[in-house]
């Protein structure tokens, strides 16, 4: 049985004061689409995919694609790498998989950093260079929440992106699995099967869809999942997390929870991912006497 998840719209402002946006919305962890933020910042009229071909179209850059984890695989390690002018190229011809994921292309490109600014709205945010996000049509950030649970503010560029969002408080419905930040790599959250994974029919989740120069608020642990409905890039600066539970969580999932399963991949090899493929389930069925 195939169904839509029960997903409602985000809320939209065009701008808002950084009292009214910390207050309503950081405090209370909220997300908020802001329409426009970004409309002062030189970005707002050059960030397009032919501009970031003509400034950075001789740099390799790393790709990733859709392809299940494997315990061959290195934390965040590429699946294959492409002059920046032919996947640019790439994504402007045909619909791809392959995505650049926490790219820091301002590092390799210092001009870039001239082209946006630092907001001020309320969060104190890490002032490290941004890291840069491109997709092609119909290209898939799998669901997941942060390892440091930051706060995230999230810009999209040129064309359209899909974001739904799930609030921590639903992790029980999401056939998450165990010592990692994913859920069931065979969930299409686009089509969810509801005959295989039942408990999706109680989860409520959260949607909006961005246009150029729009930013995403995404609060601290949220779980989200991106697709991108024309080529494009997006941009995230991100902010310590307020709650002090999600201090020990991130110094859990830093400190603990990754290193452990490093070493489970190297002993059991692909049994240790299968196995916690297995538990998603059996543990989301169980605590919810499916």
């Amino acid at each position: 049985m195939y169904m839509k998840l029960n997903l409602t719209e985000i809320p939209r402002v065009k701008t808002i004061s950084k009292e009214d946006f910390y207050n309503n919305y950081v405090k209370t962890q909220k997300p908020l689409v802001i329409e426009e933020l970004t409309t002062d910042w030189p970005a707002f009229h050059k960030w397009k995919l032919e501009y970031i071909k003509d400034i950075a179209g001789e740099k390799i850059v790393p790709l990733y694609d859709d392809r299940p984890v494997s315990h061959k695989d290195g934390f965040n390690e590429a699946h294959a790498e492409m002059k920046m002018s032919d996947y640019i190229n790439l994504l402007q011809k045909e619909p791809t998989n392959y995505r650049i994921f926490l790219y820091n292309l301002m590092k390799e490109v210092p001009v870039l950093r001239e082209d946006f600014k630092w907001p001020d709205i309320g969060l104190k945010l890490i002032k490290q260079l941004p890291m840069l996000f491109f997709g092609g049509e119909g290209a898939k950030v799998f669901i997941h929440y942060d390892i440091d649970y930051s706060n995230i503010l999230h810009f999209h560029f040129h064309g359209k992106k899909q974001c739904i969002l799930f609030t921590p408080d639903q992790t029980p419905y999401l056939y998450k699995v165990p010592h990692s930040l994913i859920s069931r790599e065979d969930i299409d959250y686009d089509n969810p099967d509801f005959d295989k994974f039942p408990a999706l029919k109680e989860a409520k989740g959260l949607i909006c869809n961005l246009k150029h120069g729009e930013m995403l608020y995404m609060p601290e642990g949220y779980w989200h999942y991106m697709k991108y409905l024309t080529p494009g890039f997006s941009m995230s600066l991100r902010a310590y997390p307020i709650r002090l539970s999600s201090l020990f969580k991130t110094g859990y999932n830093l400190l603990i929870m990754r290193h452990f399963d490093v070493v489970m991949r190297k002993w059991k090899g692909q049994k240790w991912i299968d196995y916690k493929n297995e538990r998603a389930i059996v543990n989301t069925h169980k605590n919810l006497k499916i």
